[in-house]
């Protein structure tokens, strides 16, 4: 049985690593084919939906031609999903039956209908234009086929999973809310305070973490009640971000609106809750209930106000917030800067047009889709009516644009802010520098200032009264000397005036300035990846005496590294996981042992990931972006390790463990006790006998020195078998006997 598990796992881990295109490239019309092998699979995708929202196994998924086992598929959606419809949306996990079965990374796969947008952009524009300012979901298009009959074009959106907050804010394991109530309850996702009862927040909040509670409960009351600590629960320059963007694009299917809902609550490990935007096909006013008053007419719409609610205590966020002086501005200074950079000068159409483009003759083609092709090509230019009023995109947008443009908000002079100085543009870690400003126009200047992407930005306030490096008195000049504790300094400044605020840079905190320090970094070979095992069973144990995944670092030099300022990661375009604790240190030819458990709450040396025994990639690095160490590693075999040989210096292989030790290869090695099993000659040449006394060779695999699968073969209960070898390269493999007797031989 295990001979066919592990042969299993090698034919999926095959399709695994392949991949014909990027799965989230927006130029690119992704292909996905499902096949149910039901054929009543309709029905049971609608009776799930109606029931548990369960999943039906589809028999295989194929996303761009690569073939996935036993997915995972089911409707979503809420207005957008009618049985009566043959084009729903839907939801499929890659690895709803397989672990780890993933395209280009992903295993979620969030397909939408168009529901409400007979443009088909609004979802995929909307979503480009917000990745500029704060953490969104990447977007496209997929055309989807399911037992070989066309469904559709579907929109194709970045599923908010635990992976995407890990790429994003560096964790996964902290408190994590979907912000969308229960539709059988009066329930709001608006972040007010129930009570100290956690259970009453249950019909408003979705938990995706097995804690978090309690930490929501302590956001909504400090937000009513202690609200000049806010900053220490909530990320607000993101929920100013946020808020800035769904009213510019009328998004009232959003926290603004009278849903207050299609959110997501991330808590980062530095203790601020971040807000995830989701679900935009109905921005650009395809929503119209604020939830004061009767809908929004197309007017409203096009002169909603920026302070819609401010005076309204169900939406917290705005009420509490926006009356704060120097937020209402920043949010305003935000609101600006998007409409500049998408609206006043219409790049937001160029964006448009060009996806039109793309996908025109796929809707054109589209039997399935809610409106009519001719409804597409006036969808932008054009109000729609079926029952329900879409306005057209660029009727709403080119009357919100007259509206902003005139009103005092944005007509305020804002400060003229330009490029910092720096005292010292490489400065050594622990010393200061001081950084200055030429200013116009402002009566307060901060400068916002962090140590590494997991901290807050700390804001203080710049002088300019000549004894803070600024220069003279009074010259416009501003200045604050800061401290230097790592290898980067992320920095940006703020002014205002007695009625407007602007940042630089203009998309501060989401962008940021950079000061590199001089430190004396590790170089490439002194420090490497020596060891590491992703399937750790019975070898060792970790703080908590589990048997976690493994990484062993060994120091090639004669000196004490210092590993201030490097990161781990099992993922090259997310090189900063893990950040080794500042002053971690390798003795000279030492060893480090770092436990891949994903967990980091209690022990120093445990990152906050998990290796996969399929097969992937670690990736020792500085936040400066400068490489210390990577391996991409293979299948990997249970309480075998992976590593260099010779130690320190060597190609990696797979070999028997040696954790905190020299990696060395016996000429034979067993995992469990060996059994009377033997193995002649030793080197091998053409043949190699197997002989047992006393137990049945059943089975064997055979594996080359990186990992790769060469055979299997079923013995079939015998004592005595005699193995080809002649056509094998000289070289060091790895022989498995009945799946748990593990050796290496060498020809």
């Amino acid at each position: 049985m295990k001979k066919l598990l592990l042969f299993y796992i090698f034919v999926v881990c095959f399709n695994l690593g392949v991949k014909s295109q990027t799965f989230y490239e927006l130029n690119t019309i992704q292909t996905i084919e499902i096949y149910f092998s039901q054929p009543n699979w309709d029905y049971m995708m609608d009776t799930a939906k109606q029931g548990a929202e369960g999943y039906i196994i589809a028999q295989w998924v194929r996303v761009n031609g690569v073939n996935f086992d036993s997915v995972g598929v089911k409707y979503k959606g809420n207005s957008s999903y009618n049985p009566t419809r043959k084009k729903n949306p839907l939801h499929i996990e890659l690895d709803y039956v397989i672990d780890e079965q993933n395209y280009d990374g992903y295993t979620d796969i969030k397909l939408g209908n168009a529901f409400k947008d007979p443009s088909f952009i609004r979802e995929v524009l909307s979503y480009e234009i917000l990745r500029n300012y704060m953490a969104a979901p990447l977007s496209n298009y997929a055309n989807v086929y399911i037992n070989d009959d066309y469904i559709g074009l579907y929109s194709n959106a970045e599923s908010i999973t635990k992976k995407f907050v890990d790429k994003h804010f560096y964790s996964k394991q902290n408190p994590f809310f979907k912000c969308n109530p229960v539709y059988s309850t009066n329930g709001k996702s608006n972040l007010a305070y129930l009570g100290a009862d956690s259970s009453l927040y249950f019909n408003s909040y979705e938990i995706k973490s097995e804690i978090g509670w309690k930490a929501l409960v302590e956001l909504c009351d400090i937000l009513k009640n202690d609200i000049g600590n806010i900053n220490s629960v909530l990320d607000i320059d993101r929920v100013l971000w946020m808020l800035a963007f769904d009213n510019i694009f009328v998004n009232l299917d959003s926290y603004i609106g009278g849903i207050t809902q299609n959110y997501y609550l991330y808590k980062s490990d530095n203790g601020s809750f971040n807000p995830i935007i989701w679900d935009l096909n109905e921005s650009f006013g395809c929503f119209n209930n604020t939830g004061e008053g009767p809908p929004l007419n197309l007017l409203q719409m096009q002169q909603m106000p920026p302070f819609l609610h401010l005076t309204n205590n169900n939406w917290p966020l705005i009420q509490k917030l926006l009356n704060i002086s120097l937020y209402n501005k920043m949010y305003i200074a935000h609101m600006k800067t998007i409409f500049n950079e998408f609206i006043n000068n219409d790049l937001y159409i160029a964006m448009a047009d060009s996806l039109r483009n793309m996908i025109d003759a796929t809707v054109m083609s589209d039997t399935n889709k809610l409106y009519s092709y001719v409804q597409f090509q006036n969808a932008m230019n054009s109000n729609i009516t079926t029952g329900m009023f879409i306005p057209g995109i660029t009727v709403l947008m080119n009357a919100r644009k007259t509206y902003l443009n005139g009103i005092n908000e944005f007509q305020y002079q804002q400060p003229q802010i330009a490029l910092p100085v720096i005292s010292d543009t490489m400065p050594q870690v622990n010393d200061s520098i001081t950084i200055t400003v030429s200013v116009q126009n402002a009566v307060v200047v901060q400068l916002g200032y962090r140590s590494s992407i997991y901290d807050r930005f700390k804001r203080k306030q710049m002088y300019d009264d000549g004894l803070h490096g600024d220069g003279s008195a009074a010259d416009g000049i501003y200045g604050l000397k800061i401290p230097v504790v790592s290898s980067q300094t992320h920095f940006y400044v703020y002014a205002e005036n007695a009625n407007a605020g602007c940042f630089l840079p203009e998309r501060a905190e989401y962008e940021y300035l950079t000061v590199n320090s001089d430190i004396q970094y590790i170089n490439f070979g002194q420090l490497v990846i020596n060891e590491l095992m992703a399937i750790n069973s019975t070898t060792i144990v970790d703080n908590y005496n589990q048997y976690s995944d493994w990484i062993e670092l060994y120091n090639n030099t004669t000196d004490t590294l210092n590993l201030t300022n490097l990161f781990l990661s099992d993922n090259f375009s997310v090189p900063y996981k893990w950040k080794f604790p500042d002053n971690t240190k390798i003795a000279p030819h030492g060893y480090l042992l770092v436990w891949a458990n994903d967990d980091t709450t209690s022990y120093t040396n445990n990152a906050s990931f998990k290796l996969s025994g399929s097969g992937e990639r670690v990736i020792l690095s500085y936040d400066n972006g400068a490489v210390i160490d990577s391996i991409s590693f293979p299948q990997q075999i249970s309480d075998i390790s992976y590593g260099r040989y010779p130690n320190g210096t060597g190609n990696f292989v797979i070999m028997p463990p040696t954790p905190l030790q020299s990696n060395t290869i016996s000429s034979i090695h067993s995992i469990e006790e060996t059994p009377a099993i033997k193995l002649f000659p030793i080197p091998v040449n053409e043949l190699l006998n197997i002989e047992s006394a006393n137990t049945a060779i059943n089975n064997i695999d055979l594996y080359d020195a990186i990992g790769r699968h060469i055979f299997s073969k079923e013995i079939g209960e015998r004592i005595k078998y005699q193995l080809d070898t002649e056509h094998l390269k000289a070289g060091i493999y790895i022989l498995i006997i009945n799946g748990i007797y593990i050796y290496k031989i060498v020809k």
